[in-house]
């Protein structure tokens, strides 16, 4: 899978923005980090790059957040080289052309799938 940097992921927000039509993947609001909704099919999603840098190392569970806000926060930054944006990849709407942040959270006894929206307003490409 390729990996993006931080201007190819931009070009894909900025191609969201731009997506202004009605679709499944766009009845909920997904502006915040939060589980797979069961509007949204898995199949109408195609993976298109990877934000994880090395699979072999582990990343960082330190989350960015230098105004206060949360991980479920729609006006939080979205910043590829913290959690949980460095555990994930980059997806596409088969159907519109938008695209998502997808991880899956590996909690003690469970998975689950959490999505959000790609908002170029909204990402930083802030260091570690």
């Amino acid at each position: 899978m390729q990996k993006l940097d931080f201007p190819a992921l931009l070009q894909l927000a900025h191609a969201s923005l731009a997506v202004t039509g009605p679709c499944s993947c766009s009845t909920v609001s997904l502006g915040g980090w939060q589980k797979l909704p069961t509007s949204l099919d898995l199949e109408n999603l195609e993976e298109i790059g990877t934000l994880v840098e090395d699979p072999y190392d582990e990343p960082t569970f330190s989350e960015y957040h230098p105004q206060g806000t949360r991980y479920e926060s729609a006006d939080a930054p979205i910043a590829p080289r913290y959690f949980p944006a460095n555990r994930s990849q980059a997806v596409r709407c088969r159907a519109c052309g938008r695209h998502f942040l997808r991880y899956n959270e590996a909690g003690g006894y469970f998975t689950e799938l959490r999505i959000r929206a790609l908002h170029p307003e909204l990402l930083v490409d802030a260091a570690i």
